[in-house]
């Protein structure tokens, strides 16, 4: 102990100090940040500015090249001043949300709701709200299921708002209808409407359901071939536009409840014919609609039908195909199926409807309907009326397609 060095107490722990060694550069830099800075300093003394001669000196001493400024400085206008933007705080280039006082959060629902109002009218019209309260009624009755349907399967408000609502503009507009002998419709009571067939697709029973329905208000409740009935969409729609089975049955429990009631005798042989028999009437079977009408004792109103057979004209068919896929025939028109699709859309031929006279059937005896001459004589004589209408309407056209 009597060798060892007493280091004094102001100086332990501190490198360079009674050690011959210098502090590093981290421990200079450590020391000089933990120093206290001083609180005030002396007042500097100002220094007088030079003479006019040394300023005059400094201006005409040549300077070093210095960067040119942009040709043109962007500036924000602000009113009448133009200010050029490095002078402008940060916060006065802040882009500003300009809202209005519709889109600010909190707006009255009231004013939300006549802003659509007036758009619904002038979109819709002074009667939107009529309709809107319509549709709505509509959609209550559907999902309480306060509607009715009938026996057979028809649906009166779907048939109105929704089949005859779409069909309407293909008859007015497509095939620009002229309806003649529309008062020869009795506007109350059992009546059977017996037209010609024609056009490959049934697209004439649909057309004669919304004329019936627009010059009488009626509904046509039509009388469908089977196959109708086994397609799985196509009969559950047929039965709710008011069609159903062509069977003898079904015809006189309608015409007996006061219907009326639309039947196309030549079924497809009517719809299949070639073009070049178009207008020819086939065959109308073995006349049962007769038979329904004389039992039920409703008259029947002949109709003839021109411009259907333009619509797809068929010049050929696939028979072995149509009995493989269990259809009557395979049409071939001039357009179809070579434009795929496309073809598929029916001519705008000018159609012609003229109903004629009633032939009353209340008249004959109850046991009419079993007499086979009675009832082949006035199967003749519907189809005879119906053929000589469609020759003196096709005289009097100017035109298929006017």
């Amino acid at each position: 102990m009597g060798d060892a060095e007493i280091i004094p107490i102001g100086t332990r722990g501190r490198p360079g100090r009674g050690t011959g060694t210098r502090p590093s550069a981290a421990a200079r830099n450590l020391a000089g940040k933990s120093r206290p800075t001083p609180k005030s300093e002396p007042p500097r003394e100002e220094q007088p500015p030079p003479p006019a001669e040394a300023r005059a000196e400094k201006a005409a001493a040549p300077h070093p090249p210095t960067a040119e400024p942009p040709a043109t400085e962007p500036v924000l206008p602000l009113g009448e001043d133009v200010v050029p933007l490095a002078t402008l705080p940060p916060s006065a280039l802040t882009p500003r949300l300009e809202v209005s006082e519709r889109e600010q959060p909190g707006i009255p629902v009231g004013d939300w709701l006549a802003a659509v109002q007036a758009a619904a009218r002038e979109v819709f019209g002074e009667q939107w709200e009529h309709q809107l309260a319509h549709f709505l009624a509509f959609l209550r009755r559907r999902l309480t299921g306060d509607y009715v349907v009938d026996e057979f399967g028809f649906d009166p408000e779907i048939t109105e708002r929704f089949f005859l609502a779409t069909l309407r503009p293909i008859a007015q507009k497509w095939f620009r209808i002229e309806v003649r002998g529309a008062e020869n419709i009795p506007a109350e009571g059992g009546a059977l409407i017996v037209s010609n067939h024609s056009g490959t697709v049934p697209v004439d029973a649909l057309m004669t359901m919304v004329s019936v329905h627009d010059h009488t208000d009626r509904y046509l409740r039509a009388l469908g071939a089977d196959l109708v009935f086994r397609l799985p969409f196509v009969g559950a729609v047929a039965r709710k536009g008011g069609a159903t089975l062509a069977c003898a049955e079904d015809a006189e429990r309608m015409l007996a409840g006061g219907e009326l009631v639309g039947v196309w005798p030549e079924g497809f042989k009517g719809i299949g014919k070639p073009y070049s028999q178009r207008y020819k009437l086939q065959r109308f079977g073995r006349g049962g609609f007769v038979s329904a009408a004389l039992r039920t004792q409703v008259p029947i109103v002949p109709l003839s039908v021109v411009g259907a057979e333009e619509i797809y004209p068929l010049v050929g068919n696939v028979p072995a195909l149509a009995r493989l896929l269990g259809v009557p025939y395979i049409p071939i028109t001039p357009l179809f199926p070579l434009l795929g699709p496309l073809g598929m859309v029916p001519l705008p031929s000018k159609w012609l409807l003229e109903f004629g006279e009633p032939i009353r059937t209340d008249e004959y005896d109850e046991g009419a309907a079993e007499d086979p001459m009675l009832v082949f004589n006035v199967t003749d004589q519907v189809r005879e009326t119906i053929q000589q209408t469609l020759y003196s309407l096709l005289m009097q056209r100017e035109s298929v397609f006017k």
